[in-house]
Parts: structure tokens; C-alpha cells; sequence
């Protein structure tokens, strides 16, 4: 079993405390001293690893779109169709389990367009995905009408959308309850009816 430093120690209480404080008290209004007094470590600690607080919460999205693609995965067959859900379960799986981060990078990219910037090369991993489906689809035979590059943007800008109203921002004011199930089934059947028209 391998030992962990006293350095990889104090780096992992540093972003374990972040994402509480993240979650607590939203990227915007957190401090580092926030921070490093729920790690239990001096806020000198803090720059041996970070210069600013932007820097710790990219390493915090790091793992966010492998983590993705990892858990779709796990759920790929041969039946496209499924592999679209598998995928949509993936996405709303992660982006909850990264919610502290999630609310942070949304918040950071209204006002840094260094951080829109490098949310954008993130969902490039996602559209990525898309357009490999979208390829896979059309050697099957089916033809996607559509310009590829916009709907793929257009299908991970729904479901980053609506995770965040729904599980950040507390839903919409409308009559209805939430359901995660239903949520994952009704994305995954609009992707498959946008693409290829299947009821």
C-alpha cells in the first residue's frame, strides 16, 4: 500500500475543504482563509501548491469530463440509442457530484474570460463525444440533417442548462415535481428524436 506524504496530505485536505466551502458558501464569497481553516492548515499552505483560488478550483474540474466519459462507458453497448441515455446518466451523475465545482466555474465564467475560456476548451470534451456518436450514428446509415458541430454544442449547452436550473439553481417555477429518471429518460429521448427523428 503505498504512503502518502505529508505534502500529498496537506494538497487533499486543501480540496476537500475547498469543495465544502464551495458548497457552503458558493465560489464567489469564499475565502482562502475559508478554506485553509476548515483544511487545519496555514493559509502560507495554501500558495505551496495554488497561486489563487481559480487555480484550486480547476484542479477541483480536472477529473470532471473523464469522469464523465468513464461512467458512460460503463454503460455502452451496441444499441446506440442506449448509449445516449448511458451517456445523459453520466453527465447529470457527475455534474451532481460535482455541484460545489459546477456552481463556482458557472459563477467565475460571468466575470473572468480567462475562466469562460477554459470552461469552453472543457466542453470541448463533451461536443467531442457528440460528434463521435453523431459519426457512429451515420455509419449505421442514418443521416443526421443537421449541421454536426452546432448540435453537438447545442445538445451539451441542454444539458449543462438544465442540470444547473435543477440541481443548483432550484428548478423552475412551474407545476411539477422533479423526478431525476424521468429527467435523464426525457434529455436522452430528445437528443435521439433531434438527431434522428425517433419517437
Amino acid at each position: 500500500m503505498p504512503t502518502t506524504t505529508r505534502s500529498e496530505s496537506t494538497q487533499a485536505a486543501l480540496l476537500e475543504a475547498a469543495r465544502d466551502v464551495f458548497a457552503e458558501k458558493g465560489y464567489v464569497n469564499a475565502k482562502i482563509a475559508d478554506i485553509t481553516g476548515r483544511a487545519g492548515r496555514s493559509i502560507g499552505s495554501f500558495y505551496n501548491y495554488y497561486d489563487t483560488k481559480q487555480q484550486l478550483l480547476r484542479a477541483l474540474l480536472e477529473r470532471f469530463p473523464a469522469q464523465i466519459v468513464e461512467r458512460a462507458r460503463d454503460g455502452l453497448s451496441d444499441d446506440w440509442a442506449a448509449n445516449i441515455e448511458a451517456a445523459v446518466r453520466a453527465y447529470f451523475h457527475t455534474f451532481r457530484d460535482y455541484l460545489p465545482e459546477m456552481i463556482g466555474v458557472f459563477q467565475l465564467s460571468m466575470s473572468d474570460p480567462d475562466a469562460a475560456a477554459w470552461w469552453r476548451s472543457q466542453r470541448a470534451y463533451g461536443i467531442a463525444s457528440v460528434l463521435a456518436l453523431i459519426d457512429a450514428v451515420e455509419q449505421d446509415g442514418d443521416r443526421i440533417g443537421l449541421d454536426h458541430h452546432v448540435f453537438a454544442s447545442a445538445i451539451v449547452s441542454m444539458l449543462e442548462s438544465y442540470c444547473w436550473t435543477w440541481l443548483a439553481a432550484g428548478g423552475d417555477d412551474v407545476d411539477a415535481v422533479f423526478d431525476e429518471e424521468t429527467a435523464i429518460h426525457t434529455l436522452a429521448a430528445m437528443w435521439r428524436r433531434a438527431m434522428v427523428g425517433e419517437s
